[in-house]
């Protein structure tokens, strides 16, 4: 069904006729139905600019059909529409688009929203936007965009200062599903798997919804997932031979440190900066972050040495990774240490995670080593300190900590075990992703 067609029938509250909003069609023969936490509890009643950026395949458009069929319920026939930006050739194109569309709304609608999905499809999408803004024409509609290209999306909300209505809140990164909704819908169908479900598909519905249809992950969604990647790289005029030996190195190297230099000559590129251009465009698309070395004496990262790059996007991790694992039992034949660097990545895609929901996005991650030691992960501003094993620990061995650095802080160390002593606590991977990390730990005073 064409976009016009879609919204004469959601001009006339018709939003159970098949084809208006295909992706709710498919919901009923979904083995799981989640609820997206990404930060936004309910759409504002207010005009203005909403801005929702993630990766490809974790929901979004089906959030979007939602939120359209739940706005038509609530005020009315009218009350919202529909414009694709796969569709849309240019930022005329769209500003045309948006004009037609806000002609539709009913004089008596006082609640009036446009969605408009993968709006970053559409080049300099910004433009028609401002001239919107400026004309006035926006004044009294809320537009919802969504969008997977972050580097477009970021860069196009840098130059609508001052346009986005006085939400209080315009920027939200559409992440993977939370572990606690995960666990509750799964627990039934995985049992003691749960973990390794949540961990193969990354909290990606589509991934885990393959999954416990299957037994596997399907090949078409894998191949959805890399070609999304893949077209993008081509977008930006980069080889997809040179792209696809990048990732090898990360997973050769995964979890240590390595400058671009050597990941340069060791992925046989030119040089460290057409390494790090395919570095970015990974960042820019949610796919990796950069881990740097932390100074807790000066309270700085280290930029000039050498850093890690996790993984926060674990689906892609899985889905690229060399062995391919597309059942559970495949990652469970993963060795202690290829699953440990797995279990880093699920901890930094945790981390990075629960900053975008609380609106505290982290561009990098930080790791504390000295000569001898080393501690996975450092959140600074928030007193955290995260060592991650895949193995069963005990507190006497790390000990050292108590004599190397920070003198009243605690280290948490992810493994099989749990305990508690004054320095030292042992939790679970569970409790890590049950658990909300952006609430300040006040130091303990007793050294």
């Amino acid at each position: 069904m064409n976009k016009l067609e879609i919204n004469k029938h959601l001009l006339a509250g018709n939003t159970d006729i098949p084809e208006v909003l295909p992706h709710l069609e498919e919901l009923p023969d979904m083995p799981f139905v989640f609820e997206q936490n990404f930060g936004l509890k309910a759409l504002p009643l207010e005009p203005g600019i909403l801005m929702i950026r993630g990766p490809r395949q974790y929901g979004k458009s089906t959030w979007l059909e939602q939120n359209i069929k739940a706005t038509i319920e609530e005020f009315g026939a009218g009350s919202a529409f529909y414009i694709n930006g796969d569709g849309i050739a240019d930022h005329q194109q769209l500003y045309e688009e948006i004009r037609n569309v806000k002609a539709l709304f009913p004089k008596d609608r006082s609640i009036r929203r446009i969605f408009i999905d993968e709006i970053t499809a559409i080049p300099t999408w910004e433009k028609a936007l401002k001239r919107l803004v400026d004309a006035g024409e926006l004044r009294n509609i809320l537009v919802i965009t969504t969008g997977s290209k972050a580097l477009d999306l970021r860069r196009g909300s840098e130059r609508l200062p001052g346009r986005k209505g006085r939400i209080d809140r315009t920027n939200y990164i559409f992440t993977p599903i939370a572990y606690s909704e995960f666990y509750s819908k799964c627990y039934k169908t995985f049992g003691a798997d749960t973990l390794y479900a949540y961990i193969l598909s990354g909290g990606s519905a589509i991934g885990i919804n393959s999954l416990a249809r299957h037994g596997r992950i399907a090949e078409y969604i894998t191949d959805t997932v890399s070609d999304w990647v893949f077209g993008e790289f081509a977008l930006s005029g980069r080889s997809r031979a040179n792209l696809i030996a990048i990732l090898a190195t990360l997973f050769k190297f995964a979890p240590n440190p390595v400058g671009q230099t050597k990941l340069a000559r060791e992925s046989g590129l030119a040089n460290n900066t057409v390494a790090k251009g395919y570095i970015e465009i990974l960042a820019d698309l949610m796919l990796v972050l950069p881990a740097y070395p932390y100074d807790p004496d000066k309270d700085i990262s280290i930029f000039r040495k050498e850093c890690k790059y996790h993984f926060i996007n674990t689906f892609f991790a899985t889905c690229m990774h060399p062995k391919k694992p597309r059942t559970i039992q495949e990652l469970k034949n993963f060795s202690a240490e290829e699953f440990g660097t797995i279990l880093e990545w699920l901890v930094a895609q945790e981390i990075w995670r629960q900053s975008c929901i609380a609106n505290q996005q982290l561009d990098i991650l930080n790791f504390w080593q000295n000569t001898t030691h080393e501690i996975d992960f450092v959140i600074p501003n928030l007193q955290k300190w995260l060592e991650v094993k895949s193995g069963h620990e005990n507190p006497s061995n790390f000990l050292w900590i108590t004599k190397a650095l920070f003198d009243n802080q605690e280290i948490q160390v992810i493994n099989k075990n749990r305990f508690d002593t004054e320095r030292i606590k042992g939790i679970t991977i569970e409790d890590l992703l049950l658990s909300n990390l952006f609430i300040p730990t006040v130091p303990h005073d007793r050294f």
